[in-house]
Formats: structure tokens, C-alpha cells, sequence
């Protein structure tokens, strides 16, 4: 099977991970060639996401390592088992990749903390408010192309129906009051917020103004969390796109900001009300 063109997140970082146990039992990709009975430009094609790896050559690979983290093991062999067609998969090449990147991110986390400064998260945006999100951009996007990501970014909140995966929003007081599409349409999306809100799985929590001790840096940030803690990803918002980070020390850093940021913001009662009277001052 030739190599994968354009491996997915997921895809990548079962090769990222293959390639730290190798390096971490101080293995050349000869000497893994070799214990696999393969080539080098192959394994070098399994740690880039180009070439897939079934679960026993996963579990060959971690023998010859003398890995012994079984829970590990076991979840990068359960990575290895998904190549279902999934939803996005309709969007390619009508979205950019990042996009994709986010949604099969979302897919597959077991929960998520997103932690936002200057918008409502994407998962609880409403039509009219991303529709709003995305006229913003420069250059500005062709009315077609704004029209997809937004039926693409409402398409993601389909994860959230059931409630079973669970979702901690972190909404600073800058992003409830930011007017993207104006007053009217902002009371709306802070309407909708205060439902889902009461959606199972859901809880929102606004960080106010007041706050002294805000640890957020001003980045959109989404904590992924993997079967293990060793695969939890953690998303940033940046300008050209989203960036992808699961190194141990960016992870203890991420979630070093999540724990003082949930420690800061207000319980799910109050921030109703305090959502409540943000939507009042939109009013007067």
C-alpha cells in the first residue's frame, strides 16, 4: 500500500508516539527495522502517520522496546483499529485541514476543557454567531466558503447530543460581552449558552473581569483528554490556524492553567447569573 499522503492528527501522533518509545529504549530505526523484519524508510513512514500499523506489529514494536506500560500499549493499539470513514471526512478539501484536525480531535477525546478569552467556544456558538465569527476573517472569505465552515463548526456539536462525552466550558467575561454580528445576535448566543448549560454532560463557568489571578495567557484553548493521560492533546487558536501540542511538559503546563482557571471561575449557578446580567446590559 503506497504511503498516506496527508496523515490525519490522529494518525500522526500514533507515529509520534511510536517513534518516543523507540528513542526512549534508545533504538535505531535500523536496529527497529531489523527486530520488525521490515526497511528503514518503513518504519520511518510508520513514526510519520504515512504508513499505518496493525495492533500486533504495535505490540511486536513495543517488545523489542522492552515497553512495559500496558496501558499505553493498549491504547495506541485501540488507535490502530480505527479507519471508519467518520463524518468530516465529506468536508476534505472544502475545509481547511486544521479544521478536521479539531473535529477528529473532538471525536475521539474521552472529555474536554476549553478555556476561552475572546469568543464563545465553537462547540456552543449558534448559527447567526459563527456565521459572524467567520465574516470577520481577512482577507475575507467568499460568502460559499464562510457558508461551509459554518455548517461544518454546527455539524461538530453533534458530539455533545447525548451527553455522554463531557465538556467543561471556561468563558471569560471578554467573551460574553464581545458583540460579533451586534447586540441582537449576541443576546441570542448568550441565550443558547444558558441552555446548553443544562444540557447533560455540559457545564459553563464565566470567569469575570474581577478576577485578579486569571492564569489564561489570552489564547483559546482546548484540553483534549485521552484514555491515558499520556494522550491528551491540547489545541490552541492561532492566526494561521490551529496548533497541536501533547509534548509531557506543554501537557503539565496546559493543565497547570485548566486546574487555576477552574480554581478562579465562578460555580455553574453563578455564572448563570452573572451570564444573566451580561444579557441585561445588552438590553439597556
Amino acid at each position: 500500500m503506497p504511503p498516506r499522503l496527508t496523515p490525519t492528527l490522529r494518525q500522526q501522533r500514533l507515529g509520534v508516539e511510536l517513534r518516543k518509545m523507540r528513542e526512549l529504549a534508545g533504538m535505531t530505526p535500523r536496529a527497529m527495522a531489523a527486530a520488525l523484519g521490515t526497511d528503514v524508510p518503513k518504519i520511518s513512514q510508520m513514526e510519520n502517520g504515512k504508513s499505518g500499523i496493525s495492533a500486533d506489529r504495535l505490540r511486536s514494536w513495543a517488545t523489542a522496546c522492552q515497553c512495559t506500560n500496558i496501558p499505553l500499549i493498549g491504547a495506541l493499539s485501540s488507535m490502530t483499529h480505527d479507519r471508519e470513514k467518520h463524518w468530516w471526512h465529506s468536508f476534505r478539501s472544502r475545509v481547511p485541514d486544521g479544521m478536521l484536525d479539531i473535529a477528529e480531535l473532538e471525536h475521539h477525546a474521552d472529555s474536554m476543557t476549553v478555556l476561552n478569552t475572546t469568543s464563545i467556544p465553537g462547540l456552543l456558538q449558534t448559527n447567526r454567531y459563527a456565521s459572524a465569527m467567520f465574516a470577520r476573517l481577512r482577507p475575507p472569505l467568499p460568502r460559499h466558503d464562510a457558508d461551509v465552515r459554518t455548517a461544518f463548526r454546527l455539524e461538530r456539536q453533534q458530539i455533545l447530543t447525548d451527553g455522554s462525552k463531557p465538556l467543561v466550558a471556561l468563558i471569560h467575561e471578554a467573551a460574553l460581552r464581545m458583540q460579533f454580528g451586534g447586540p441582537l445576535v449576541l443576546r441570542d448566543q448568550l441565550a443558547s449558552l444558558l441552555d446548553d448549560a443544562d444540557r447533560p454532560g455540559i457545564t459553563v463557568r464565566a470567569i469575570p473581569f474581577s478576577i485578579d489571578t486569571y492564569p489564561g495567557t489570552g489564547e483559546h484553548l482546548f484540553f483534549a483528554r485521552g484514555p491515558i493521560p499520556e494522550l491528551d492533546t491540547v489545541q490552541i487558536d492561532l492566526t494561521r490556524g490551529p496548533q497541536f501540542v501533547h509534548s509531557a511538559a506543554d501537557l503539565d503546563s496546559y493543565r497547570a492553567v485548566v486546574t487555576e482557571s477552574e480554581a478562579t471561575a465562578l460555580s455553574p449557578e453563578e455564572s448563570r447569573d452573572f451570564i444573566h446580567h451580561v444579557m441585561t446590559d445588552l438590553k439597556g
